[in-house]
């Protein structure tokens, strides 16, 4: 099986593709998914993450309060740090786990951290997916209805774009509209799947 690490900055549309691979039948990994359920009430993630950071973190209805931490691992590079001590371990076994039990030519491992995290191992291809930092802004304003400053914060937390880029097999640039970026989509799929023929 052909393993892709799909990557990309904060409101590049990495979600988009996702949708556009599935819809041709690529199963898809999600490490955001995987990271939201990792933390879900009654895990052994969410006790260690309100050990480490405090009951302050927890929303009234007892779930993690998601914003509140952003806010605090985005302003201090410490404190992200160990966030990801703690998750970044119990994400990548889930999805070990999921990648297990796939019979497919190729997965789609969506890995938002994928260059920052250093997780390069067992991954065949990284798709990056690009855009143009004032797009990244602006969906992601629209999208998580935070501020310009905090989308900035997260964005020179992240990868810069010029690295992204040149660490990336494969690139879809979501600068034009949905047609275009399905267009790529589809010729992608149809890329994978000729080399996870020629692979087995």
């Amino acid at each position: 099986m052909l393993i892709i690490g799909l990557t990309g900055g904060i409101g590049s549309g990495k979600s988009t593709v996702c949708n556009g691979f599935a819809a041709l039948g690529a199963p898809i990994i999600d490490a955001d998914l995987v990271a939201r359920e990792v933390v879900m009430p009654g895990t052994s993630g969410l006790t260690q993450v309100i050990h480490q950071f405090g009951k302050e973190m927890l929303a009234q209805d007892g779930t993690l309060d998601r914003d509140k931490l952003r806010e605090q691992v985005f302003s201090d590079a410490s404190s992200r740090k160990k966030l990801e001590a703690i998750l970044h371990p119990m994400i990548r076994e889930e999805m070990d786990q999921r990648l297990s039990r796939l019979d497919a030519p190729y997965v789609i491992l969506a890995i938002p951290l994928l260059l920052e995290g250093g997780r390069r191992e067992g991954i065949d291809r990284v798709l990056v997916v690009d855009a143009d930092e004032s797009q990244q802004i602006a969906r992601a304003c629209q999208r998580d209805h935070q501020s310009k400053a905090q989308i900035q914060a997260v964005i020179a937390a992240q990868c810069s774009r010029k690295d992204r880029l040149s660490a990336a097999d494969d690139v879809i640039y979501n600068t034009g509209d949905l047609e275009q970026l399905n267009h790529q989509v589809t010729e992608m799929h149809n890329r994978y799947l000729r080399l996870a023929a020629n692979k087995s």
